[in-house]
């Protein structure tokens, strides 16, 4: 039996009926068409499909979305504003923290908690803060310059 659920993606408001067992990824890229979070393993091992829930991220793989009904979720395609990057969004692209780009929107959305809870991390701080996200072929080190650099330029 579906059931009906609302919720603000983005801020804007979306109501749908879905089945009960729907993961949240699948509702946001299949039933509203937000592509950027991905479907990477669906175990909560790699951290492509991180969205913001209320302000924190949580990885959406791991949540049905009628758990989401009547909240807040932000995915990566409303971190720009009026055509702009978002910080983060335009360090990684300074920096060269993507590579293939499948994990850039999970490392993002991860990266922006991090500095939101701590404005001047150190490497080792932001490695720890990206801990749940995988990336397979960068080698991490620009992803680190990457929210570096817009941890600096948030402190300028």
């Amino acid at each position: 039996m579906k059931r009906k659920i609302q919720l603000r993606i983005n801020g804007k408001s979306y109501a749908h009926e879905v089945e009960p067992r729907m993961l949240l990824i699948h509702y946001l890229r299949e039933i509203v068409g937000f592509t950027g979070p991905h479907i990477g393993c669906e175990t909560s091992i790699c951290g492509a499909c991180t969205v913001a829930l209320d302000g924190s991220v949580v990885k959406s793989c791991t949540m049905f979305a009628v758990q989401a009904d009547g909240r807040e979720v932000t995915t990566i395609e409303g971190l720009a504003v009026d055509g702009h990057l978002d910080a983060m969004q335009e360090a990684f692209w300074n920096e060269h923290g993507l590579q293939c780009g499948f994990c850039t929107p999970g490392m993002i959305m991860a990266s922006k908690q991090l500095l939101e809870r701590n404005p001047q991390p150190t490497e080792e701080e932001i490695r720890h803060g990206i801990e749940g996200n995988l990336c397979r072929c960068t080698g991490y080190q620009h992803i680190v310059n990457a929210v570096k650099a817009a941890a600096a330029k948030a402190g300028a």
